[in-house]
Protein backbone atom coordinates (compact mmCIF):
# COMPACT_ATOMS: atom_id res chain seq x y z
CA UNK A 1 0.00 0.00 0.00
CA UNK A 2 1.27 3.48 -0.84
CA UNK A 3 2.26 5.55 2.17
CA UNK A 4 0.55 8.81 1.18
CA UNK A 5 -1.03 10.32 -1.99
CA UNK A 6 1.38 12.51 -3.99
CA UNK A 7 -1.10 15.38 -4.36
CA UNK A 8 -1.61 15.60 -0.61
CA UNK A 9 2.13 15.53 0.04
CA UNK A 10 2.57 18.35 -2.49
CA UNK A 11 0.06 20.49 -0.58
CA UNK A 12 1.89 19.87 2.70
CA UNK A 13 5.24 20.71 1.08
CA UNK A 14 3.76 23.93 -0.29
CA UNK A 15 2.63 24.95 3.20
CA UNK A 16 6.14 24.30 4.54
CA UNK A 17 7.70 26.37 1.75
CA UNK A 18 5.40 29.29 2.58
CA UNK A 19 6.13 28.95 6.32
CA UNK A 20 2.40 28.34 6.82
CA UNK A 21 2.29 24.74 8.05
CA UNK A 22 -0.09 24.34 10.97
CA UNK A 23 1.11 22.23 13.91
CA UNK A 24 -0.42 21.36 17.26
CA UNK A 25 1.40 22.78 20.26
CA UNK A 26 0.87 22.29 23.98
CA UNK A 27 -1.00 24.98 25.87
CA UNK A 28 1.20 27.94 26.67
CA UNK A 29 1.81 29.08 30.23
CA UNK A 30 2.84 32.55 29.09
CA UNK A 31 0.71 35.62 29.88
CA UNK A 32 -2.49 35.07 27.91
CA UNK A 33 -3.04 37.42 24.98
CA UNK A 34 -4.32 34.73 22.62
CA UNK A 35 -7.30 32.84 24.03
CA UNK A 36 -10.99 33.65 23.54
CA UNK A 37 -11.57 33.30 27.30
CA UNK A 38 -12.35 37.01 27.62
CA UNK A 39 -13.88 36.87 31.12
CA UNK A 40 -11.79 34.03 32.54
CA UNK A 41 -14.84 31.79 32.82
CA UNK A 42 -13.05 28.69 31.52
CA UNK A 43 -10.97 28.56 34.73
CA UNK A 44 -13.59 29.98 37.08
CA UNK A 45 -13.82 27.62 40.05
CA UNK A 46 -17.22 28.92 41.17
CA UNK A 47 -18.73 28.08 37.77
CA UNK A 48 -17.09 24.64 37.93
CA UNK A 49 -18.37 23.96 41.45
CA UNK A 50 -21.87 25.26 40.72
CA UNK A 51 -22.16 23.04 37.65
CA UNK A 52 -21.12 20.01 39.71
CA UNK A 53 -23.49 20.92 42.54
CA UNK A 54 -26.36 21.38 40.10
CA UNK A 55 -25.83 17.89 38.70
CA UNK A 56 -25.48 16.17 42.06
CA UNK A 57 -28.34 18.20 43.56
CA UNK A 58 -30.62 16.98 40.75
CA UNK A 59 -29.23 13.42 41.03
CA UNK A 60 -27.78 13.58 37.50
CA UNK A 61 -24.82 11.20 37.33
CA UNK A 62 -24.37 10.54 33.65
CA UNK A 63 -21.16 10.77 31.61
CA UNK A 64 -22.51 10.74 28.08
CA UNK A 65 -25.60 11.76 26.15
CA UNK A 66 -26.14 8.21 24.74
CA UNK A 67 -27.29 9.41 21.32
CA UNK A 68 -28.59 12.27 19.22
CA UNK A 69 -31.30 14.52 20.62
CA UNK A 70 -33.87 12.95 18.31
CA UNK A 71 -33.05 9.47 19.60
CA UNK A 72 -32.04 9.13 23.26
CA UNK A 73 -29.90 12.19 24.00
CA UNK A 74 -32.51 14.91 24.64
CA UNK A 75 -31.83 15.20 28.36
CA UNK A 76 -34.40 17.27 30.36
CA UNK A 77 -31.61 19.80 31.01
CA UNK A 78 -31.87 20.89 27.36
CA UNK A 79 -35.32 22.39 27.82
CA UNK A 80 -34.17 24.15 31.01
CA UNK A 81 -31.13 25.72 29.35
CA UNK A 82 -32.93 26.64 26.13
CA UNK A 83 -35.62 28.39 28.17
CA UNK A 84 -32.93 30.33 30.05
CA UNK A 85 -31.27 31.30 26.77
CA UNK A 86 -34.57 32.45 25.22
CA UNK A 87 -35.37 34.63 28.22
CA UNK A 88 -31.87 36.04 28.59
CA UNK A 89 -31.51 36.87 24.89
CA UNK A 90 -35.13 38.02 24.37
CA UNK A 91 -35.75 35.41 21.71
CA UNK A 92 -38.88 33.37 20.98
CA UNK A 93 -36.82 30.18 20.90
CA UNK A 94 -33.33 28.76 21.24
CA UNK A 95 -31.87 25.53 19.87
CA UNK A 96 -28.56 24.24 21.24
CA UNK A 97 -25.92 22.83 18.89
CA UNK A 98 -22.67 21.06 19.79
CA UNK A 99 -20.44 23.94 18.63
CA UNK A 100 -20.47 27.22 16.76
CA UNK A 101 -19.13 25.43 13.71
CA UNK A 102 -21.99 22.90 13.86
CA UNK A 103 -24.54 25.69 14.28
CA UNK A 104 -23.34 27.68 11.28
CA UNK A 105 -22.95 24.65 9.03
CA UNK A 106 -26.35 23.36 10.20
CA UNK A 107 -28.10 26.68 9.57
CA UNK A 108 -26.66 27.66 6.21
CA UNK A 109 -26.77 24.19 4.69
CA UNK A 110 -30.44 23.77 5.61
CA UNK A 111 -32.26 27.11 5.68
CA UNK A 112 -31.51 28.91 2.38
CA UNK A 113 -33.24 27.01 -0.44
CA UNK A 114 -32.67 26.56 -4.17
CA UNK A 115 -33.52 29.87 -5.82
CA UNK A 116 -32.70 31.85 -2.66
CA UNK A 117 -29.74 34.25 -2.51
CA UNK A 118 -27.17 34.53 0.29
CA UNK A 119 -25.21 37.79 0.57
CA UNK A 120 -22.35 37.46 3.03
CA UNK A 121 -19.56 39.72 4.26
CA UNK A 122 -16.27 38.80 2.60
CA UNK A 123 -14.64 38.37 6.04
CA UNK A 124 -17.24 35.89 7.29
CA UNK A 125 -15.96 32.99 9.39
CA UNK A 126 -14.97 29.70 7.76
CA UNK A 127 -17.91 27.92 9.43
CA UNK A 128 -20.34 30.31 7.69
CA UNK A 129 -18.60 29.80 4.36
CA UNK A 130 -18.60 26.03 4.76
CA UNK A 131 -22.31 26.02 5.50
CA UNK A 132 -23.00 28.25 2.51
CA UNK A 133 -20.97 25.93 0.25
CA UNK A 134 -23.32 23.09 1.24
CA UNK A 135 -26.44 25.10 0.43
CA UNK A 136 -28.42 24.94 -2.82
CA UNK A 137 -28.84 28.72 -2.77
CA UNK A 138 -26.71 31.11 -4.81
CA UNK A 139 -24.19 33.05 -2.74
CA UNK A 140 -22.36 36.34 -3.30
CA UNK A 141 -19.94 38.12 -1.02
CA UNK A 142 -19.96 41.87 -0.41
CA UNK A 143 -17.08 44.17 0.54
CA UNK A 144 -16.34 44.07 4.25
CA UNK A 145 -18.80 46.24 6.25
CA UNK A 146 -19.77 48.13 3.07
CA UNK A 147 -23.53 48.75 3.31
CA UNK A 148 -23.66 50.62 -0.01
CA UNK A 149 -22.18 47.62 -1.80
CA UNK A 150 -24.62 45.35 0.03
CA UNK A 151 -27.61 47.49 -0.93
CA UNK A 152 -26.62 47.36 -4.59
CA UNK A 153 -26.36 43.57 -4.38
CA UNK A 154 -29.77 43.29 -2.76
CA UNK A 155 -31.37 45.51 -5.40
CA UNK A 156 -29.65 43.56 -8.19
CA UNK A 157 -31.15 40.26 -6.98
CA UNK A 158 -34.46 41.44 -5.53
CA UNK A 159 -36.46 41.40 -8.77
CA UNK A 160 -35.61 37.78 -9.61
CA UNK A 161 -36.20 36.72 -6.02
CA UNK A 162 -39.61 38.40 -5.99
CA UNK A 163 -40.63 36.74 -9.25
CA UNK A 164 -39.73 33.27 -7.95
CA UNK A 165 -41.08 33.87 -4.41
CA UNK A 166 -37.60 33.20 -3.06
CA UNK A 167 -35.71 34.90 -0.25
CA UNK A 168 -32.53 36.91 0.28
CA UNK A 169 -30.41 36.18 3.36
CA UNK A 170 -27.89 38.78 4.52
CA UNK A 171 -25.10 37.36 6.69
CA UNK A 172 -22.50 39.07 8.86
CA UNK A 173 -20.85 38.97 12.28
CA UNK A 174 -21.40 41.46 15.09
CA UNK A 175 -17.68 41.24 15.97
CA UNK A 176 -15.31 39.83 13.37
CA UNK A 177 -12.91 37.24 14.71
CA UNK A 178 -9.89 38.25 12.63
CA UNK A 179 -10.26 42.07 12.73
CA UNK A 180 -12.22 42.67 15.93
CA UNK A 181 -14.32 45.32 14.19
CA UNK A 182 -18.11 45.54 13.74
CA UNK A 183 -20.53 46.61 11.01
CA UNK A 184 -23.00 49.45 11.52
CA UNK A 185 -25.59 47.04 12.85
CA UNK A 186 -28.41 49.55 13.26
CA UNK A 187 -28.10 50.77 9.68
CA UNK A 188 -27.70 47.20 8.47
CA UNK A 189 -30.87 46.02 10.22
CA UNK A 190 -32.79 49.05 8.91
CA UNK A 191 -31.60 48.30 5.36
CA UNK A 192 -32.63 44.64 5.61
CA UNK A 193 -36.06 45.60 6.98
CA UNK A 194 -36.57 48.16 4.20
CA UNK A 195 -35.60 45.72 1.45
CA UNK A 196 -37.37 42.70 2.95
CA UNK A 197 -34.36 40.44 3.49
CA UNK A 198 -33.61 37.98 6.28
CA UNK A 199 -30.73 39.14 8.49
CA UNK A 200 -28.50 36.49 10.10
CA UNK A 201 -25.78 37.53 12.56
CA UNK A 202 -23.04 35.49 14.22
CA UNK A 203 -22.52 36.88 17.73
CA UNK A 204 -19.70 34.53 18.79
CA UNK A 205 -17.27 37.25 19.87
CA UNK A 206 -19.89 39.67 21.24
CA UNK A 207 -21.61 37.41 23.78
CA UNK A 208 -20.27 38.12 27.27
CA UNK A 209 -18.43 41.22 26.04
CA UNK A 210 -21.18 43.67 25.05
CA UNK A 211 -24.49 44.51 26.73
CA UNK A 212 -25.32 45.28 30.35
CA UNK A 213 -25.11 41.58 31.27
CA UNK A 214 -23.03 40.37 28.35
CA UNK A 215 -26.05 39.59 26.17
CA UNK A 216 -24.31 40.69 22.96
CA UNK A 217 -24.32 43.62 20.56
CA UNK A 218 -27.71 42.92 18.99
CA UNK A 219 -29.56 43.33 22.29
CA UNK A 220 -27.26 46.16 23.35
CA UNK A 221 -28.54 48.04 20.28
CA UNK A 222 -32.15 46.86 20.82
CA UNK A 223 -32.49 45.36 17.34
CA UNK A 224 -33.10 41.71 18.29
CA UNK A 225 -36.62 41.81 16.81
CA UNK A 226 -35.18 42.83 13.43
CA UNK A 227 -32.78 39.87 13.17
CA UNK A 228 -34.06 36.60 11.72
CA UNK A 229 -31.42 34.41 13.37
CA UNK A 230 -28.59 34.92 15.84
CA UNK A 231 -25.82 32.37 16.28
CA UNK A 232 -24.38 32.51 19.78
CA UNK A 233 -21.51 30.37 21.06
CA UNK A 234 -20.38 29.30 24.50
CA UNK A 235 -16.73 28.56 23.74
CA UNK A 236 -15.53 32.17 23.91
CA UNK A 237 -16.45 34.51 26.78
CA UNK A 238 -18.90 31.98 28.28
CA UNK A 239 -15.91 29.70 28.84
CA UNK A 240 -17.44 26.30 28.11
CA UNK A 241 -18.70 24.46 25.01
CA UNK A 242 -21.59 24.47 22.56
CA UNK A 243 -23.69 27.03 20.71
CA UNK A 244 -27.29 27.98 20.05
CA UNK A 245 -29.38 29.47 17.27
CA UNK A 246 -31.87 32.10 18.42
CA UNK A 247 -34.97 32.83 16.35
CA UNK A 248 -38.70 32.26 16.17
CA UNK A 249 -40.40 28.97 16.96
CA UNK A 250 -40.88 28.07 13.27
CA UNK A 251 -37.13 28.34 12.72
CA UNK A 252 -36.49 26.03 15.68
CA UNK A 253 -38.94 23.44 14.33
CA UNK A 254 -37.40 23.67 10.87
CA UNK A 255 -33.84 23.16 12.16
CA UNK A 256 -34.89 20.15 14.24
CA UNK A 257 -36.30 18.59 11.09
CA UNK A 258 -33.76 19.58 8.44
CA UNK A 259 -30.43 20.63 9.98
CA UNK A 260 -28.13 17.66 9.44
CA UNK A 261 -25.45 18.78 11.92
CA UNK A 262 -28.18 18.80 14.58
CA UNK A 263 -29.94 15.58 13.55
CA UNK A 264 -26.95 13.30 12.99
CA UNK A 265 -24.68 13.97 15.95
CA UNK A 266 -24.51 12.76 19.53
CA UNK A 267 -25.94 15.36 21.90
CA UNK A 268 -23.90 17.29 24.47
CA UNK A 269 -23.56 15.45 27.81
CA UNK A 270 -25.38 16.79 30.90
CA UNK A 271 -22.18 18.22 32.37
CA UNK A 272 -21.73 20.52 29.36
CA UNK A 273 -25.32 21.76 29.77
CA UNK A 274 -24.88 22.32 33.51
CA UNK A 275 -21.75 24.37 32.82
CA UNK A 276 -23.67 26.59 30.40
CA UNK A 277 -26.32 27.03 33.09
CA UNK A 278 -23.71 27.97 35.69
CA UNK A 279 -21.89 30.36 33.34
CA UNK A 280 -25.08 32.26 32.49
CA UNK A 281 -25.82 32.61 36.20
CA UNK A 282 -22.36 34.17 36.58
CA UNK A 283 -23.06 36.64 33.76
CA UNK A 284 -25.90 38.25 35.70
CA UNK A 285 -23.59 39.24 38.58
CA UNK A 286 -20.47 40.24 36.75
CA UNK A 287 -17.54 42.50 37.61
CA UNK A 288 -15.28 40.88 35.00
CA UNK A 289 -16.98 42.59 32.05
CA UNK A 290 -16.28 46.05 33.51
CA UNK A 291 -12.62 45.10 34.04
CA UNK A 292 -12.43 43.78 30.48
CA UNK A 293 -13.63 47.08 29.06
CA UNK A 294 -11.18 49.00 31.25
CA UNK A 295 -8.41 46.82 29.77
CA UNK A 296 -9.67 47.42 26.23
CA UNK A 297 -9.50 51.19 26.78
CA UNK A 298 -6.04 50.91 28.39
CA UNK A 299 -4.80 48.82 25.44
CA UNK A 300 -6.13 51.36 22.91
CA UNK A 301 -4.42 54.19 24.80
CA UNK A 302 -1.23 52.10 24.85
CA UNK A 303 -1.36 51.79 21.07
CA UNK A 304 -1.35 55.60 20.82
CA UNK A 305 1.35 55.99 23.48
CA UNK A 306 3.67 53.64 21.56
CA UNK A 307 2.82 55.21 18.19
CA UNK A 308 1.45 51.93 16.82
CA UNK A 309 -1.90 53.24 15.59
CA UNK A 310 -0.89 52.93 11.93
CA UNK A 311 -0.51 49.16 12.33
CA UNK A 312 -3.65 48.31 14.30
CA UNK A 313 -7.16 47.82 12.91
CA UNK A 314 -9.68 50.03 14.72
CA UNK A 315 -11.61 47.94 17.23
CA UNK A 316 -13.74 48.45 20.33
CA UNK A 317 -13.95 44.72 21.08
CA UNK A 318 -11.63 42.36 22.95
CA UNK A 319 -9.80 41.54 19.68
CA UNK A 320 -7.05 43.86 18.42
CA UNK A 321 -4.94 43.07 15.37
CA UNK A 322 -1.55 44.45 14.40
CA UNK A 323 -0.88 44.05 10.67
CA UNK A 324 2.58 42.65 9.95
CA UNK A 325 2.86 41.56 6.32
CA UNK A 326 4.53 38.26 5.54
CA UNK A 327 4.41 34.91 7.30
CA UNK A 328 8.13 34.96 8.10
CA UNK A 329 8.09 38.39 9.74
CA UNK A 330 4.89 37.96 11.74
CA UNK A 331 6.01 34.55 13.03
CA UNK A 332 9.39 36.00 14.02
CA UNK A 333 7.81 38.82 16.07
CA UNK A 334 5.32 36.43 17.69
CA UNK A 335 8.18 34.13 18.72
CA UNK A 336 10.05 37.08 20.25
CA UNK A 337 6.98 38.10 22.26
CA UNK A 338 6.51 34.50 23.40
CA UNK A 339 10.18 34.25 24.41
CA UNK A 340 9.55 37.25 26.65
CA UNK A 341 6.58 35.55 28.30
CA UNK A 342 3.62 36.89 26.27
CA UNK A 343 1.37 34.43 24.46
CA UNK A 344 0.56 36.38 21.28
CA UNK A 345 -0.29 34.32 18.21
CA UNK A 346 0.48 35.12 14.56
CA UNK A 347 -2.34 34.76 12.04
CA UNK A 348 -0.84 33.58 8.77
CA UNK A 349 -1.91 33.36 5.17
CA UNK A 350 -3.80 31.44 3.82
CA UNK A 351 -6.02 31.78 6.94
CA UNK A 352 -6.21 35.46 5.99
CA UNK A 353 -5.25 37.01 2.61
CA UNK A 354 -1.56 37.29 1.74
CA UNK A 355 -0.23 40.67 2.79
CA UNK A 356 -2.72 40.94 5.68
CA UNK A 357 -0.85 38.68 8.11
CA UNK A 358 -1.15 39.89 11.68
CA UNK A 359 -0.53 39.55 15.38
CA UNK A 360 -3.87 38.95 17.10
CA UNK A 361 -4.11 40.33 20.62
CA UNK A 362 -7.03 39.01 22.68
CA UNK A 363 -7.72 40.98 25.86
CA UNK A 364 -9.17 39.57 29.06
CA UNK A 365 -10.56 40.73 32.36
CA UNK A 366 -7.59 39.10 34.10
CA UNK A 367 -4.83 40.88 32.15
CA UNK A 368 -3.13 43.51 34.30
CA UNK A 369 -2.35 47.03 33.09
CA UNK A 370 1.33 46.27 33.69
CA UNK A 371 1.15 43.25 31.36
CA UNK A 372 -0.64 45.27 28.68
CA UNK A 373 1.88 48.12 28.89
CA UNK A 374 4.82 45.72 28.72
CA UNK A 375 3.63 43.74 25.71
CA UNK A 376 2.93 46.92 23.70
CA UNK A 377 6.30 48.44 24.61
CA UNK A 378 8.00 45.22 23.52
CA UNK A 379 6.00 45.09 20.29
CA UNK A 380 7.12 48.62 19.44
CA UNK A 381 10.76 47.49 19.48
CA UNK A 382 10.14 44.88 16.74
CA UNK A 383 7.79 46.50 14.23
Amino acid sequence: MKNFPNKLQHKLDERKTNNALRVLKNQSYCIDFSSNDYLGFSKNETIFDNAHNYLTGHKIKQNGATGSRLLSGNHPLYSVIESILSDFHKSESALIFNSGYNANVGFFSAVPQRGDVILYDEYSHASIRDGISMSNAKAFKFTHNDLEALEQLILRHSKLVTETQSSIYVVTESVFSMDGDSPDLKSLSALCMKLNTFLVIDEAHAIGVFGNQGEGLIQHLNIEQEVFARIITFGKAIGCHGAAILGNEQLRQYLINFSRSFIYTTALPPHALATIHSAYEALTALDEKQKLHQNILFFKNGILKNKLQGLFIESHSAIHCCIVSGNDKVKFIAEKLQENGFDVKPILSPTIPKGHERLRFCLHSYNSEKEIAQVLELLATFV
